[in-house]
């Protein structure tokens, strides 16, 4: 039961933009920013990082969310992500993504314990500042987004589809037009 009385018929982070429309606008822009815009990182690396972190801090919505919005991004490699959320050491992934899975898991845990030789190593398989920037981004993000949604104990998506259906419209139309359920 949520902590406070939120819109009926809506989940997670979507009924947390229902009752403070004017907090949504930022977070959604935020959200379209860090993963949608043109980068050298995929949507689906972006929508894996998402989805990682959001499984260490153990927030059932945004984990489920960012999972099947990974998976519809590409979805010729959907086993990826749950392996990554699994094990991302001994994931199907390259070198690279491991590298900056790393430096995300580090933002999660404590920021500070992100060092040089993270970086330096995620360098050395071919990541570049802005990869790396928006790895510590999306990490950040997501500790915020994870936190505002448990925070206030709000109700994750019960039938399962419906994160599919949800992953289909931000695929087509974005987080800053998402309808929400």
């Amino acid at each position: 039961m949520p902590h406070i009385k939120l819109p009926e018929g809506y989940y997670g982070i979507s009924s947390l933009f229902q009752y403070s429309p004017e907090t949504a606008l930022p977070m959604r822009l935020l959200a379209e920013r860090i993963l949608r815009k043109e980068s050298l990182l995929s949507n689906f690396e972006r929508e894996t990082i998402a989805a990682f972190v959001s499984s260490l801090n153990e927030c059932e919505y945004c984990t489920n969310s960012h999972t099947a919005i990974a998976k519809a991004a590409n979805e010729a490699e959907q086993e990826i992500v749950d392996a990554v959320i699994k094990d991302y050491k001994s994931a199907p992934i390259n070198d690279l993504m491991k590298a900056l899975l790393t430096i995300a898991k580090k933002v999660q845990q404590d920021a500070k314990k992100v060092l040089q030789k993270d970086i330096e190593l995620a360098l050395s398989n071919g990541a570049t500042d802005e990869m790396i920037h928006d790895t510590v981004l999306i990490a950040a993000a997501f500790c915020m987004y994870n936190k505002y949604v448990d925070g206030l104990a709000t109700v994750p998506i019960q039938d399962v589809s419906l994160y599919n259906e949800e992953a289909q419209i931000i695929k087509e139309r974005g987080y800053d037009k998402k309808e929400t359920f």
